[in-house]
């Protein structure tokens, strides 16, 4: 017979299939992301995932991600029969083509231009090649298609979903309200810790990705429900005296698996009948501050982008809004 589970017990099964980022698990990764099969980059790439790990101190998620792309690089090349000294523009190009042809998506394939960048960039510097064939090549359009994102009211109806009468719906609005007015990623939201958030003057310090720090303000309704959660509920799941703000149902830290669930099944309740991700919530907090005239770099700022071009698919989204609701309502439409 098919039995419900709590929202403890779905808890408990994302923590075990999930783990945390160490530096000695960074080295592993990139200890182990080259397939047995060795093809003539393979050795540079290695240098080049242990230069990461120790000059750019990146997750152990990041650095899988950066090998698993590299290594199908790697694989093109010797296909092609390429040796390192005579790659080109133009076999970039040709890798790049053969990725969308293999129906990858646009922000895919950015992503590997990135980490092979990055890579050519550390064969110049390091005088293994004397030039970069990467140099003027475009990132392929991250976006043909806008970021979805919920309007308003459904944004008001997932915050009060939460049965605030119980320890776990107490934390769940805080974390709701928190990723809302912050537009945080999950994984800043449950690293989340105590010394870094300050309610009196009303912001958080988040250190992001490459270890970067940025403040982002907190809007009064999640100061008022962080307090609620701290004052009450919070105290109740401490056992061990954790950093974090945000615990799970054992007193532990809450895992980027854990929240995900716990923000589905909220989604249910409140009728949302949309996929519905953390980033949702972050494509959420990012357009509606767009749509209501809030400065781009202001933006950028608060999501830890580092490049303004990331933060301007918003204004897309904006218009795309705008248009959306003249067509619906206009009468000359």
């Amino acid at each position: 017979m098919w039995v419900p589970r709590t929202e403890a017990e779905s808890e408990s099964e994302a923590e075990r299939s999930s783990g945390t980022g160490t530096k000695t698990d960074a080295v592993a990764v990139a200890s182990s992301t080259i397939v047995p099969m060795a093809t003539p980059l393979d050795d540079h790439i290695q240098d080049y995932l242990a230069h990461l790990v120790v000059e750019r101190n990146l997750s152990p998620r990041t650095l899988e991600s950066y090998g698993r792309d590299l290594r199908q690089f790697s694989s093109f090349t010797a296909e092609g029969k390429l040796d390192l000294a005579s790659i080109e523009r133009s076999d970039l190009r040709d890798y790049l083509g053969s990725r969308r042809d293999a129906g990858l998506s646009p922000r895919s394939s950015a992503r590997a231009l990135s980490a092979i960048r990055g890579f050519f960039r550390f064969l110049v510097g390091t005088e293994v090649l004397a030039a970069d064939p990467t140099a003027n090549i475009r990132s392929p359009s991250l976006w043909q298609t806008v970021p979805h994102t919920l309007n308003s009211s459904e944004i008001e109806v997932l915050l009060a979903a939460p049965d605030t009468s119980t320890t776990l719906g107490l934390r769940n609005r805080a974390m709701f309200e928190t990723l809302y007015a912050t537009g945080l990623r999950v994984s800043e939201l449950v690293g989340l810790t105590i010394d870094r958030v300050r309610l009196d003057p009303g912001y958080v310090r988040i250190v992001g990705k490459g270890r970067k720090e940025r403040l982002v303000p907190l809007g009064l309704a999640a100061i008022d429900w962080i307090e609620r959660y701290s004052d009450g509920g919070r105290a109740l799941l401490d056992r061990d005296r954790r950093p974090e703000l945000f615990l799970n149902h054992r007193g532990g830290a809450m895992t980027r698996q854990g929240f995900w669930k716990i923000l589905g099944q909220h989604a249910r309740q409140a009728g949302i009948k949309t996929k519905l991700s953390p980033h949702v919530i972050r494509h959420s907090f990012a357009t509606h501050l767009v749509e209501n005239g809030a400065d781009l770099r202001a933006v950028q700022m608060m999501l830890g982008h580092s490049s303004l071009t990331t933060t301007e698919i918003y204004t897309h989204v904006a218009r795309e809004r705008l248009r959306k609701l003249y067509d619906e309502k206009h009468p000359r439409a």
